[in-house]
C-alpha cells in the first residue's frame, strides 16, 4: 500500500501507460488501459492505492484535468463545421436525453416493482426509478474526446459528438436538478415550485456567462503574448480561476470550461494556439485523471448492483441508441450519423459519478443512496469498458479517422512492432532485377566478401555484395562459417547446392561469386577472410529475428578487426533502394557513407534524400546555412542521382526525425556509432535504435580501420 503521494504519482503514471501500450496492442483505446490500470492498482484489484490513503491526495489533478477536458471539449464545437448541423445537434441531444430518462425510469420501476412483489408501486421504487433515469442522460466527455484526439479524427460525425456530448451533459444538469426537485417533494420536504426549476435554469446560465468571459479574457491575452510557454501559463491560470470560481458558486465547471472553449475558436480570429500547447502538456494529466478514476471503480458494486444494475445499464444504452437514431431521422440526417452515434454516446464516468456524490450527500436521499450507487458505478465500470471501443469503431465507420496518426501511434511503438512482426521469420522480399547484367571488371582487384549465415537473406546480400563489388572494381565473395568437427564432410555436390542461391543471384547479375567455407566460429572467419583476401568491403545482414540487436556480438569484434568498410544490412519489407534516405549527424559521416552511396547510384541511379539532424535548439537560419552548405556539397560531390534533396532540421527527437522521413523513402544508409560495450549503453546507438524501430531496410555502415571515424557519429 503505497501512502506518498509523489511515489503515487509515479506508479499511476508508469502503470497507467503500460497497460495503455497493451490495450493499444489489441486495437484498444488507450483510456481502456487507464481504466484496467487504475482497477489493478486499486482496492478492486492488488490494493496498492487506495481512495482513502491517496485518491483525495489527488483530487486536484482531476479538477485540473475535467477543466482542461472541457476546454478541448470547446475547440471541436466550431459553427463554421457545424454549418447544417445545428439542426441534427438539436434533435439527436434532445430525444436521446429523453428517451434515455425514460427507458431507464420506467424499466428500473418495472424491475424493483417485480422483485419487490408488491401490489402496487411504492413512492420509493417511483424516487429511486426517476433518479437513475436522470444519472443516466449524463455522458463521458473526458473518454469521447481522448479517443477522439488518439485516432485524429476530423469531420462531420466527430464535430456533431462532441457538440451532442457538450448539450448532453448541459441537459444533464437540468434534468437532474429537476428530478431532485421532484424528488423532494415526493418525500414531503418540500414542494415542487418554480423556484427550483428557475434555480436549474440559473446554474446552466450562470456557468455559460462564466464560461464566455473566461473565454473573452483568455483570448484577450493571447493577443497580447507570443511565447508558448507565456500563453500557456496565462491560458491554464484562467481555466484553473474559472473552475475553481463556478465551484465556489455551486455551478458547473464543466459547462464552463466547455464555453470557454467555445467562445475562443469561434471568435473571428480564431486562434487555436493554447489549444495546441494544452494538448502537448496534458497527455500525463489525463494518464493520473482516468488512471485514477479506475481506482475509484469498484468492481464489487457490480455485485451489488444485481438486477437493477443490470436493467440500468441495458436500458440506457437502448435508449441512448434509439433516441439518437430517432433524432437524427427527424432532422433528416445521414445514414453514417442516424447509425452510429448512439454507440458513440454509451460512455458514462465523470458527471454520473458527481451526481452520485450529489446524492449520497443529501441527507433526504440517504435511502435511495445505498443502491444508487453501485448501481451507477456497476453502469461506470461497464460502460468505460466498451464505451472507448464503441467510440472508435463510429469513427471508423465514418471514415474521419487520421490512419497516418494511427499509424505512427505508436507512438507508435506499437504499430511498429505489428508491421514487424509481419515480417519475422520470412526471406526478405526482393524485387526481380531488371537491369540486366553489369559487366565484371577485366582485372578485378580484391573481393567485396559477404557473409551468409541464413538462407532467407542470402540472395539479398548477394544482390547488396555485387553491387558493391561492380563499384570497387572487384568480385563477390560468399563465406560460410562452419564448426571444425564439420570439415571435409561435404562433398562437392553438397557445396555447390549451400552456395546456389548465392551462384544464381550473382550470375542474374552477371557476375562469377567466388565461394568459401571457414571453419570456424563466424566472427573469427570473416575476418580470416576479409584479410586473406584484401577485402573492400564485408556484407553482413542482420539476423531475421524480433531482437536484431543480439547480432552486435558478431560485429563488435568484426569491425575492431577488418581494416575495410562493414556494411550491415537489415532486412524489413521489399529490398529495393529507387529513393534513399541518408541521415547523419557530423558531416564527417558522409565520407563514411560516400563509397555506398554512389554504388547504390551505379545499379540504379536512385532518388538521395541526405537529412542533416541539428540541435534542437538551433534556429530557421542555422538550418538555412546548413542546408545550403550540404546542397553544395552535393553538387560538386554526388553525381548521376536522379534527384537530391537536401534537409537541415532541428530535431527534438533523432529517430521521430528520421522514422517520419523514412516513410516515404525505400532504403536507409546511415552510419554506426563509435561507442563499444559501456560506452554504447550509457549513450546509445541512434544506428541500433532505428534499425530496432524502422519499417525500411536499412544499411549500417561500420568505417573501417584504414578509414577515419567521424567522431561526432551517432552522439
Amino acid at each position: 500500500m503505497i501512502n506518498d503521494a509523489t511515489f503515487g504519482i509515479a506508479v499511476l503514471l508508469g502503470t497507467g501507460l503500460a497497460i495503455a501500450k497493451f490495450a493499444q496492442m489489441l486495437r484498444l483505446p488507450s483510456v481502456t488501459g487507464f481504466i484496467l490500470a487504475g482497477l489493478l492498482l486499486g482496492e478492486s484489484g492488488l490494493g496498492i492505492i487506495t481512495v482513502d490513503l491517496l485518491g483525495y491526495q489527488l483530487d486536484h489533478f482531476t479538477s485540473i484535468a475535467l477543466m482542461l477536458i472541457a476546454f478541448g471539449i470547446g475547440e471541436h464545437v466550431e459553427l463554421r463545421r457545424l454549418d447544417g448541423m445545428g439542426r441534427d445537434v438539436a434533435y439527436i441531444a434532445v430525444f436521446q436525453a429523453l428517451l434515455g430518462f425514460t427507458l431507464v425510469t420506467l424499466f428500473i420501476l418495472q424491475i424493483t416493482w417485480l422483485i419487490a412483489g408488491t401490489e402496487s408501486i411504492t413512492r420509493h421504487q417511483v424516487i429511486l426509478s426517476l433518479l437513475l433515469g436522470a444519472i443516466s442522460v449524463a455522458t463521458a466527455p473526458a473518454t469521447t474526446l481522448h479517443v477522439v484526439r488518439e485516432l485524429g479524427s476530423r469531420g462531420p460525425m466527430t464535430s456533431t459528438l462532441m457538440a451532442v456530448v457538450a448539450a448532453t451533459d448541459a441537459l444533464a444538469i437540468m434534468i437532474f436538478g429537476i428530478t431532485v426537485s421532484t424528488a423532494h417533494n415526493l418525500i414531503g420536504m418540500e414542494g415542487f415550485s418554480i423556484a427550483s426549476l428557475l434555480f436549474c435554469c440559473y446554474e446552466i446560465a450562470a456557468s455559460l456567462l462564466v464560461g464566455i468571459l473566461t473565454g473573452l479574457l483568455i483570448d484577450k491575452a493571447l493577443d497580447k503574448l507570443h511565447n508558448n510557454g507565456e500563453m500557456l501559463t496565462a491560458g491554464l491560470a484562467l481555466l484553473l480561476l474559472c473552475g475553481e470560481l463556478t465551484r465556489q458558486l455551486h455551478l458547473s465547471p464543466l459547462l464552463a470550461g466547455m464555453m470557454a472553449g467555445f467562445v475562443m475558436i469561434n471568435r473571428a480570429e480564431r486562434d487555436v494556439r493554447l489549444f495546441r500547447i494544452i494538448n502537448g502538456f496534458e497527455p500525463p494529466i489525463y494518464v493520473l485523471f482516468f488512471t485514477l478514476a479506475g481506482v475509484h471503480l469498484d468492481l464489487s458494486a457490480l455485485k451489488l448492483a444485481g438486477w437493477v444494475g443490470i436493467a440500468y445499464f441495458f436500458a440506457r444504452i437502448i435508449g441512448k441508441y434509439c433516441g439518437s437514431w430517432l433524432g437524427a431521422y427527424l432532422s433528416g440526417a445521414n445514414k453514417h450519423l442516424r447509425n452510429f452515434i448512439g454507440l458513440a454516446l454509451i460512455p458514462q464516468a465523470g458527471v454520473a459519478i458527481g451526481f452520485v456524490f450529489m446524492v449520497s450527500t443529501d441527507p433526504q436521499l440517504a435511502d435511495w443512496s445505498s443502491t444508487i450507487t453501485p448501481v451507477v458505478l456497476a453502469g461506470v465500470v461497464l460502460s468505460e469498458l466498451c464505451g472507448p471501443l464503441l467510440v472508435r469503431i463510429t469513427m471508423k465507420k465514418a471514415g474521419e479517422i487520421n490512419q497516418e496518426l494511427v499509424r505512427k501511434q505508436p507512438g507508435s511503438a506499437l504499430s511498429r512492432l505489428f508491421s514487424l512482426e509481419a515480417s519475422h521469420g520470412k526471406s526478405p522480399a526482393l524485387e526481380p532485377w531488371t537491369k540486366g547484367e553489369i559487366q565484371p571488371p577485366a582485372s578485378p582487384i580484391g573481393m567485396v566478401v559477404v557473409g551468409i549465415y541464413h538462407f532467407a537473406t542470402a540472395r539479398a546480400l548477394t544482390r547488396v555484395a555485387t553491387i558493391l563489388a561492380h563499384h570497387f572494381d572487384a568480385l563477390p565473395l560468399a563465406v560460410r562459417a562452419h564448426k571444425r568437427k564439420e570439415e571435409n564432410k561435404l562433398s562437392p555436390e553438397e557445396r555447390q547446392d549451400l552456395f546456389f542461391p548465392e551462384t544464381d543471384e550473382a550470375a542474374t547479375l552477371g557476375y562469377p561469386m567466388q565461394t568459401e567455407i571457414i571453419y570456424e566460429q563466424r566472427a573469427s572467419a570473416l575476418i580470416a577472410a576479409t584479410r586473406e583476401h584484401k577485402a573492400k568491403a564485408l556484407v553482413l545482414g542482420y539476423p531475421i529475428s524480433r531482437d536484431p540487436l543480439k547480432f552486435q556480438k558478431i560485429l563488435d569484434p568484426v569491425t575492431a578487426n577488418v581494416r575495410c568498410p562493414v556494411v550491415a544490412v537489415r532486412f524489413v519489407g521489399t529490398m529495393t533502394w529507387g529513393r534513399i534516405l541518408i541521415p547523419f549527424i557530423q558531416p564527417e559521416e558522409l565520407d563514411v557513407l560516400l563509397p555506398i552511396i554512389e554504388a547504390m547510384i551505379t545499379s540504379c541511379h536512385p532518388q538521395l534524400t541526405f537529412q542533416h539532424l541539428l540541435f534542437a535548439d538551433s534556429t530557421l537560419d542555422e538550418s538555412r546555412a546548413q542546408e545550403k552548405k550540404l546542397e553544395n556539397w552535393a553538387s560538386s560531390t554526388v553525381y548521376d542521382a536522379d534527384s537530391i534533396r537536401c534537409l537541415a532540421e532541428a530535431s527534438e527527437s533523432r529517430l521521430e526525425s528520421i522514422l517520419r522521413e523514412a516513410r516515404y523513402h525505400d532504403l536507409i544508409i546511415m552510419s554506426a556509432s563509435q561507442f563499444k560495450g559501456t560506452k554504447r549503453r550509457i549513450f546509445g546507438s541512434l544506428a541500433n535504435v532505428v534499425v530496432e524501430n524502422c519499417k525500411n531496410p536499412v544499411f549500417v555502415v561500420y568505417p573501417g580501420q584504414d578509414q577515419a571515424a567521424p567522431s561526432g557519429a551517432d552522439r
